[in-house]
């Protein structure tokens, strides 16, 4: 159970980067069995908190104590022994290695100069026991699921005796079942005496799971407050520090769903599919249409999305982009036809982290172009700042290394890219996953907007609630299969939650 004690207090946290003061003078406090939740949007400070915390940055000003005592970790390993330790949402472990060598990595037990894979083993198997967690601690980490791998993470930090533990959008990536296994970890852990600092940008899950809130905005501590008392719009309104009636009126920048239908049909798909990715399916977007795409994770959204853009290639059916049909499904093909997409994996498949934001912006309009017909400079600041200016991209300057942006201003640039290629088709696959409410609020705006001006989108995103905001008609997605097209006035949660657990519409 939680008392009143500290184990950790950061006081008067200060940490400037060139052009930018990430944190001004910020408070921070954790308990002992606290579940803490450090929210706020991305820039607001929460990343940079936890990287002077964990020895990666070094603070301007301020002092640390844990247990009372100052501390200054000098990296990670250096936080670990100290008994902070980080889980990430990309999971930091080796894949090719057992979950028992990834959980005892550095500190296996030996005899006689050799592992003792015996008692290595049986240590893993006990702390995993433990959390409840069923694996076979000899196999490859790599086999299992994210959600696996997390535990296993969680696993080493315990095993190194960790006080404070960090889950930074630790269920980014999970399924329902997955997250409600996590919390249940996390409660465990709470009842030993743990202190957790939750980060995420799942207002329901830090409802469900934290004591605490701890809000961020512009690298300052807007406030300290009791979970149970503070009420959730009170709690959006101080994270994004404006008013809230751009999130509860976003229905009035939707077309008509009637006009729409009457409108021309920009892409079709009939009876397009592909083997043991998703099956045929049909589909017609028409001219400022935005249709959603709902499922759990696995359902075969992104598989319909890489299908769509030629990602992956069809094994049956046609697809018609613009009255034409496309004969050679291949992304360079897609652009060129006016399409534009906007992968669910930022890190992998989207940003190239050491190009500038303005490099990185232009990558697509100069690929459509042709590598022989170059944008000068000027032309690509000019269009960079544009769409840093449209979009609200903060950065200091376009020539900013795109890495060293938050992850929500890094989606705005990938966006900006698409943008950049007046696209009349966009397909977006988690466009504000893992960002804050704010700029989930200006990106879906953004979408009806262009939609508003003749632009067609396929929306996709884990999150009932903003697939409703965003979408004219939604098609739900189950087992790599669409199940049900839903049209506006048929679209509400609990139906789709319905048909998503295999009932009927």
């Amino acid at each position: 159970m939680a008392d009143n004690s500290n184990i950790l207090t950061m006081k008067g946290i200060s940490k400037a980067f060139p052009g930018v003061q990430a944190l001004d003078a910020v408070d921070f406090s954790l308990r002992s069995g606290e579940i803490h939740a450090l929210l706020g949007e991305n820039g607001a400070g929460k990343s940079t908190l936890i990287k002077v915390l964990t020895g990666v940055e070094r603070q301007d000003r301020g002092v640390i104590e844990l247990d009372g005592h100052e501390i200054l970790a000098k990296s990670p390993h250096h936080a670990q022994t100290l008994g902070i330790s980080t889980v990430y949402q990309e999971v930091n472990l080796c894949p090719n290695l057992s979950i028992a060598e990834n959980i005892l990595i550095g500190r296996e037990p030996r005899f006689a100069g050799s592992i003792d894979w015996r008692r290595l083993n049986a240590r893993a198997a006990q702390i995993l026991e433990w959390l409840e967690i069923d694996v076979d601690v000899r196999q490859s980490v790599g086999m299992y699921p994210v959600a696996i791998q997390q535990m296993v993470a969680i696993s080493r930090a315990l095993e190194i005796s960790a006080r404070v533990l960090i889950l930074d959008e630790p269920t980014s990536s999970l399924a329902a079942h997955e997250t409600e296994k996590l919390f249940a970890v996390m409660r465990k852990l709470k009842s030993e005496g743990i202190g957790i600092i939750f980060i995420t940008h799942f207002l329901a899950q830090v409802y469900e799971v934290s004591d605490r809130i701890t809000v961020l905005r512009n690298g300052k501590l807007v406030g300290v407050f009791d979970t149970a008392t503070l009420p959730r719009v009170e709690l959006v309104a101080r994270m994004i520090g404006r008013d809230l009636n751009e999130l509860e009126e976003m229905s009035r920048y939707k077309q008509a769903a009637a006009t729409l239908s009457q409108s021309s049909v920009v892409l079709q798909a009939k009876d397009f599919g592909r083997v043991g990715s998703i099956e045929p399916f049909d589909l017609d977007l028409h001219k400022g249409e935005v249709i959603g795409l709902a499922g759990l994770l696995g359902s075969g959204r992104t598989e319909m999305a890489n299908l769509l853009f030629g990602v992956d290639k069809p094994d049956s059916g046609t697809l018609t982009v613009a009255g034409q049909r496309v004969e050679q499904h291949a992304p360079l093909r897609s652009i060129q036809a006016g399409m534009a997409y906007c992968p669910e994996d930022r890190k992998a498949d989207g940003i190239v982290g050491d190009l500038t934001v303005r490099e990185n912006i232009i990558l697509a309009l100069q690929a459509s172009r042709g590598w022989f017909n170059h944008l000068n400079t000027a032309k690509q600041r000019e269009i960079a700042d544009k769409y840093i200016k449209l979009l609200n991209i903060s950065t200091p300057t376009a020539d900013q290394l795109v890495k060293n942006l938050s992850g929500g201003n890094q989606q705005k640039v990938i966006l900006a890219r698409w943008l950049a290629t007046d696209p009349d088709i966009l397909i977006l696959d988690e466009p504000t996953r893992g960002i804050d409410i704010g700029a989930k609020a200006e990106i879906q705006k953004l979408v009806l907007t262009q939609a508003n001006q003749g632009k067609s989108c396929i929306f996709i995103s884990s999150e009932l609630d903003e697939v409703l905001r965003t979408s004219h008609r939604v098609l739900v997605l189950r087992d790599n299969a669409v199940v049900v097209e839903l049209a506006q006035d048929e679209m509400n949660e609990r139906t789709i939650m319905h048909i998503i657990a295999g009932g009927e519409s």
